[in-house]
């Protein structure tokens, strides 16, 4: 039986003090069950719970705090189905025992150090609870708004953004979202009268540590603090980084980053794991010889260069409209191992190639990847050089960059460029990246810049390429004078389910090969009819820019293979094939450089487009054009390490970067010859200074072409996240620059008051 007796009130040192008090009823705290506390207490009203109610308590807390960030991504978008399937809550859960993968439990752990760090400074656990639930409501919400306005989690840029301009964030608002806002309002309302009423019925207050607050009280508390904040800011800035530990623990508990799609790897690995991932990554060692100094003698002498090869040439880049085709996936079909099909898919673009610059394009990819490869045409830069962490540059490294130089940029600053994507402006985080480019302007199936017309082929999910030439045709007849413009089209884009209606292609092993398998048969027709697709939209696509009255010059490629061709890549022998794409770089009628067609073009690498975009116009150089220019003489392609499998790694995989000669051989580093070294190292100082280090060559005209705007772009004028970001970047800098390989940014002038 229960039986009523009475304890006083709690004292101010959080005790429950000894006696009764007449006329209050309470259940005593022991009974029949052999003398052992019951699990509640209560005294004038209050219930006092063991200290394992806590525990649970906490546990459920930390757990739907990561509900809570985990809803605010769990929204699919109207893109076709990819391999980014939405995964909610429950899925995110139940990864532990369908796959195995136990990052649910590592993004408790840091919801948790974080909760236990309030925890132990308030020493209130209503108060925590309610603090932390409100907290994980509120970016729930915003997370949820951006995903709505954007198709994009939450990245470090928009933390500083909300810091510099909190303005823009009104940007991330979606139509409705007042109902949303009052929602969440509610919640939090709730949760905070919840969490004050059960502060007044807890006996205890919900103190952690009660009695007096003696020294070592104190200093457990203090100790707690510091080491459960320790533990998450030294897992935050080094999970990002390849062989560190916190890369391991979160790599053994089943961290697969989705770099290409920031909602999805939110949903896949966690809120926040993704965005832990995001803030520090390596980009670089710092390269022996790195200084000021080092970096003028480096102006220097690629000025002379420069100077060298303009003697001998007429044109100037910036008086042709140049555009960089990407053509997504595209590659010959009959040139992997052990294939053979039954008609040639792309004849014209094949007829194209024999009449004008063309050849082998290595790629860093295979059924994925492509961003990467953009990145280097745009920039001039190579993933080889890059530390083995940084897997997707225009996620983990431009949005906190400062300066930014690309190609673009040399005609009036980007105000003469433009940008096409038949998709989603969110995809790899392209629609934040392009306005540091200084493209005014991206055309996207996202508002504002709608991309039109939207037609797709038969049952293909996806925009075809006669669209995307479409738009870009349209858009150059509006605009008369020279101008730069970048597509990356989709029609190519995996999957290949039998898209096509009155598909006569038919792949079958080639003589003495390996059988090829049912689903991958499928997968190869549907896609070597999209290639034929493709090759007649191009065909026709250059034809209209024959017809305009203005010099165009055309670099175009396809980024990487399909990741369809599971027989081949089965056998490593064939890594090199499976990573060769098609490219070609033609000039209309109008162009002094129509027929040109260069003997030194074989094989490449993107990183090198530009240099020899120019070479083919004969076009007048920038000391860094000059630079590429004499590399590629040296090595005609570069890429890091490559593997047969589809994109997404954590890191670039191990060994020796690729290089490849003029005629597709291998390269070791070890026998470059002293000047091959040379290069290579300065190429290294070139990459750091503008990605990592001081940006010494941006003030130089290192970047700029003759008759072409300097690229020196200030950023703060591009993009609002700019200021804060550099002031942001170079305190961290400071702080872990001898973790990245550089000299604190301090020093470096800050370009918001340029």
């Amino acid at each position: 039986m229960w039986r009523f007796t009475a304890i006083n009130d709690e004292t101010e040192d959080g005790t429950i003090a000894e006696g009764s008090v007449a006329g209050r009823p309470v259940l005593d705290n022991k009974d029949e069950n052999n003398g052992h506390p019951s699990v509640l207490q209560l005294g004038k009203n209050r219930l006092r719970l063991p200290w394992w109610g806590y525990v649970l308590l906490f546990v459920l807390v930390d757990v739907l705090g990561i509900a809570m960030l985990q809803w605010g991504v769990a929204l699919s978008s109207s893109r076709a189905s990819l391999s980014s399937p939405l995964i909610g809550f429950w899925g995110f859960v139940e990864q532990m025992w369908t796959l195995g993968r136990f990052v649910f439990v590592l993004n408790l752990l840091i919801l948790g150090l974080i909760y236990a760090f309030v925890l132990l400074a308030t020493n209130r656990f209503w108060l925590s609870s309610g603090t932390v639930l409100v907290v994980c409501t509120v970016i729930g919400v915003v997370e949820r708004f951006k995903v709505m306005a954007r198709y994009e989690a939450i990245l470090p840029s928009d933390v500083r953004l909300a810091g510099s301009n909190a303005g823009e964030l009104t940007t991330f608002l979606p139509n409705g979202s007042q109902w949303l806002i009052c929602g969440a309002v509610v919640v939090a309302v709730v949760i905070i009268a919840l969490c004050a009423l059960a502060s007044h019925f807890d006996a205890t207050g919900g103190r952690v540590i009660r009695g007096n607050m003696n020294i070592g009280k104190v200093a457990g508390r203090l100790g707690g603090c510091l080491v459960s904040m320790a533990l998450v800011v030294a897992f935050s800035v080094s999970v990002g980084t390849v062989d560190t530990w916190a890369n391991t623990v979160a790599h053994t508990m089943g961290d697969m980053p989705s770099m290409w799609d920031s909602v999805y790897d939110s949903q896949r690995n966690g809120a926040l794991l993704a965005f832990a991932r995001q803030l520090d990554p390596r980009v670089m060692t710092e390269p022996q010889g790195y200084s000021e100094a080092g970096m003028d003698a480096l102006v220097k002498r690629y000025q002379s260069e420069a100077k060298t090869i303009n003697a001998k040439r007429d044109a100037r880049l910036t008086d042709s409209s140049v555009i960089f085709v990407l053509s997504e996936s595209f590659s010959d079909p009959t040139r992997v191992p052990g294939v053979k099909l039954n008609h040639d898919p792309m004849p014209k673009i094949r007829a194209v190639k024999e009449s004008t610059t063309s050849g082998l394009m290595l790629s860093s990819g295979y059924g994925g990847g492509t961003a990467n490869l953009e990145y280097q045409a745009l920039t001039g830069l190579s993933m080889a050089n890059f530390d083995p962490s940084l897997t997707s540059p225009y996620q983990q490294l431009v949005p906190g960059l400062t300066w930014a130089p690309t190609v673009n940029q040399s005609w009036d600053g980007g105000e003469r460029s433009v940008a096409f994507h038949p998709y989603q402006s969110s995809m790899y985080s392209r629609a934040a990246d392009y306005k540091k480019f200084g493209f005014p302007h991206f055309y996207t199936l996202n508002e504002p810049d709608v991309i039109s017309p939207q037609v797709k082929k038969d049952n293909s999910p996806y925009i075809d390429d006669e669209s995307a030439y479409t738009s870009v045709l349209d858009w150059m007849k509006r605009h008369k004078d020279s101008r730069f413009v970048q597509l990356a089209t989709m029609q190519n884009h995996m999957p290949y389910h039998n898209w096509y209606a009155d598909n006569a292609f038919s792949a079958t092993a080639a003589p003495g090969a390996e059988r090829l398998g049912d689903d991958e048969t499928v997968s190869i027709n549907t896609y070597s009819k999209g290639v034929n697709i493709t090759d007649e939209a191009t065909a026709t696509f250059l034809e209209k820019l024959d017809k305009l009255d203005r010099p165009v010059t055309v670099v175009w490629y396809g980024d990487h293979l399909p990741g369809i061709y599971s027989t081949a890549g089965s056998d490593s022998a064939n890594s090199l094939a499976l990573h060769e794409s098609d490219y070609f770089i033609w000039s209309n009628k109008r162009a002094a450089s129509h027929g040109t067609k260069l003997s030194n073009a074989t094989y490449t690498s993107p990183n090198f487009f530009m240099a020899q975009a120019a070479e083919h116009m004969d076009a007048k150089v920038s000391p860094y054009l000059a630079f590429l220019t004499l590399l590629h003489e040296r090595i005609a392609a570069i890429e890091p390490p490559v593997v047969n499998k589809i994109q997404g790694w954590n890191r670039i995989p191990e060994g020796q970067p690729i290089y490849l000669n003029a005629k597709g051989e291998p390269m070791s580093a070890d026998d470059f010859d002293a000047k091959t070294k040379e290069l290579m190292h300065d190429y290294r100082l070139i990459q750091y200074d503008i990605t990592a280090g001081r940006h010494y060559l941006e003030n130089t005209g290192f970047m700029t072409v003759p008759g072409g705007s300097p690229i020196n772009l200030d950023i703060s004028r591009k993009s609002p996240t700019s200021a804060t970001g550099s002031a942001v970047s170079m305190a961290r800098s400071v702080v872990v620059g001898r973790t990245r390989g550089c000299a604190p940014a301090g020093l470096h002038v800050d370009v918001a008051t340029r």
